[in-house]
């Protein structure tokens, strides 16, 4: 039997490459193989750190019985989700469209011509709660598709017509207005949990687009309310579980309302998308939480999951070593009094325990606990707890790492380098700054071609043949405009520019929607279209946000009008279901302050230009862009005919490139910045 995923960049497919499955990529040589030997398809989807995805290897995928069936009746296609969002798309919406709900592992059942007719998720290797097990399902299916075809032929059939005639709500009729904004903002305080922060009820995940939505309405308009949902939801998060109380970094979600107990992958997307999150709290608070998280958060990504080629990893496993040879969730993160005593001796060992929440009983399973920040209202010896986190953190650091997945997603990294930048830029961190850029240096080199035509992976330097979806042509230009602005550096508003004209010229229909592939990328039973949010911001809503501040940064209005026919679906949405399309909430915030364009002019060298340069990127009015540089460089279209003032550095502060009188003083600067007008 033949490895044909041996040479797979997904660290995901090369988990499975040596399964007694005969496992087949996705590509038209499987769905060939499949109409040759005439027997279903069987597409398996998953990615590398998911739990229950390892559990159906190990039970069923590993298991050669169950290989030789599947092998003999069907073509097993396996299909990392993170490399072919696509694909993943277009059957998770069949998955939940059939049965109500979704998840991983995907598992589904199709014909040659990839219509679905059976699908499920996890499948246990027996019967178990009331669900038929693997085999039982094999074995159904091969006997539906050899005795029953025609009645198989008419299931797939309707529901790639039903797929096919769906369509998406639109307002048709341009951007949102305030009262949209309103409603989605009364929305979100009806689903608000005012006990434990975030929104919904278990499990319960990190609101990161909803949260930057919330923190630019107050921005915009001085609402208390939003700014108080924003505050106490993220010092809910930093203080459970879900935070790693050690090493930094948020994993998943948390499997509870109150915080306490993780998914423990962690993932690129949450920690960049949540370091930018409580950078942002700390911009308009001061929070001091909020600054040690993000800092935490920023540091744990490059530490963690920097890779040699200067990018990021994608995630981190949940399950490691649990020191006795078998892969249990969360083994390298809880921790028990008696582990506790080890490591620190009986008197900090006692202190870590009220300090970080550890029970006798525990918080998670066998005992072991969650370290979390409790909220006891006492004094903290801040010296002691420094010391105890260190030599715990120094003896995890013996425990069995969890897994890595060193591919490099190009959106991913690209809500990575705007995170990286601005949380540089606001506590003084050029490191973080260099590695942003540096993760910035690898999108071109190893993601963008002599088309502008992003591949959607990387692995070791080597690119993918997947390619960009709309996501990272969005998150990617979202990234190099933030960096452009943090740095005075040109280029990155080139760079986004090239991006932007792809999307333009290649996602977007005629009455201006936004399609999640390109018109010329391969064919499925239906070309993906979702603006709504899922654990990263939709590409649709990614690529209006990316729009809007490139026609705010050069005065295009091609990119301004294709932003504002973008944000049609967010006012049709955003009133109904505010939780789902966080970040075209925080676009259309952006849209109705202008958004500012704030150009800095004067030496790079000088004291003024700095001091001017910081209070730009510090003002929290929503979707504000920054160009700075020296007077008529010809970098940035905002600072052409701006010049000094009186032989010193001053700002513009412009909406739509009309600008009032510069100013040379930071304190007039913030005052032209104000938050609400």
């Amino acid at each position: 039997m033949s490895n044909r995923l041996a040479q797979a960049t997904s660290p995901y497919l090369l988990q499975h490459a040596d399964n007694p499955v005969d496992w087949w990529p996705w590509g038209p040589e499987a769905f060939e193989e499949a109409r040759r030997r005439d027997v279903p398809v069987l597409l398996s989807v998953g990615y590398s750190a998911c739990h229950w995805c390892h559990v159906m290897a190990h039970e069923s995928f590993e298991d050669d019985d169950t290989a030789a069936y599947m092998n003999e009746h069907f073509v097993s296609v396996k299909v990392d989700r993170e490399e072919r969002p696509d694909v993943d798309a277009v059957y998770m919406e069949a998955v939940q469209a059939a049965t109500g709900q979704g998840g991983w592992p995907m598992s589904v059942f199709m014909n040659p011509d990839g219509e679905p007719f059976y699908f499920g998720t996890y499948f246990p290797p027996e019967p178990r709660h009331g669900m038929a097990s693997f085999p039982q399902v094999l074995r159904g299916v091969s006997a539906a598709w050899t005795d029953r075809r025609g009645e198989v032929a008419e299931v797939a059939g309707r529901i790639v017509r039903d797929l096919a005639g769906r369509s998406l709500a639109r307002s048709g009729d341009g951007a949102p207005r305030e009262e949209e904004l309103a409603q989605a903002l009364l929305g979100l305080t009806r689903e608000y949990d005012a006990q434990h922060g975030g929104f919904g009820g278990a499990p319960k995940f990190p609101p990161s687009m909803v949260l930057e939505f919330l923190l630019r309405h107050h921005a915009r308009t001085g609402s208390e309310g939003a700014l108080q949902m924003a505050a106490d939801t993220c010092e809910a998060m930093a203080r459970g579980g879900i935070y790693d109380q050690l090493g930094g970094g948020f994993a998943r979600y948390a499997v509870d309302r109150e915080w306490t107990v993780p998914h423990f992958e962690k993932m690129l997307y949450d920690n960049a998308l949540l370091c930018r999150v409580y950078a942002h709290l700390w911009r308009a608070t001061g929070s001091g939480l909020a600054r040690r998280v993000a800092v935490e958060t920023a540091d744990f990504m490059v530490r963690e999951l920097r890779t040699a080629e200067g990018g990021f990893a994608s995630a981190l496993d949940a399950d490691s070593d649990d020191g006795g040879g078998k892969q249990v969730e969360g083994a390298f993160y809880v921790w028990t009094p008696e582990q506790l005593r080890a490591v620190l001796g009986e008197s900090d060992a006692e202190f870590a325990a009220r300090y970080f929440g550890v029970t006798e009983e525990g918080t998670f399973e066998e005992g072991a606990s969650v370290l979390q920040l409790p909220r006891d209202g006492g004094v903290v010896d801040a010296a002691r707890v420094e010391s105890v986190r260190e030599r715990l953190l120094a003896a995890r650091a013996e425990r069995a790492r969890p897994g890595r997945d060193d591919k490099i997603v190009a959106a991913w990294n690209g809500l990575a380098v705007a995170a990286l930048a601005e949380t540089g830029a606001f506590f003084d961190r050029p490191d973080l700054v260099e590695r942003a850029t540096e993760a910035a240096d690898l999108l071109v080199r190893a993601h963008l071609d002599d088309r502008a035509r992003l591949a959607r992976t990387s692995k070791d330097g080597r690119t993918g043949a997947n390619a960009g979806v709309l996501e990272d042509y969005g998150d990617v230009a979202e990234g190099f405009l933030v960096l452009a602005g943090v740095t005075g550096e040109g280029a990155w508003l080139e760079f986004a520019g090239l991006l932007l004209d792809i999307v333009l010229d290649r996602f977007v229909a005629e009455d201006g929607a936004l399609y999640d592939t390109a018109d010329d990328a391969e064919r499925l039973i239906r070309r993906p279209q979702d603006p709504t949010d899922n654990a990263t911001p939709s590409g649709w809503t990614a690529a209006a946000g990316a729009l809007l501040s490139y026609a705010a940064h050069t005065g295009s209005e091609r990119h301004r009008s294709a932003a504002e026919e973008a944000l049609g679906v967010v006012k049709a949405l955003g009133p109904r279901a505010p939780r789902f399309i966080g970040w075209g909430l925080a676009v259309a915030e952006a849209l109705l302050d202008g958004p500012r364009e704030i150009a800095v002019v004067g030496p790079a060298d000088g004291s003024g230009t700095a001091a001017l340069h910081r209070t730009a990127l510090l003002a929290t009015v929503p979707g504000a862009v920054v160009a700075a540089g020296a007077a008529g460089s010809g970098e940035f279209p905002l600072l052409t005919d701006r010049p000094l003032v009186g032989g010193r550095a001053a700002a513009y502060v412009c909406r739509r490139f009309v600008c009032a009188a510069p100013t040379t003083e930071v304190d007039v600067l913030k005052g032209e910045l104000a938050v609400f007008e």
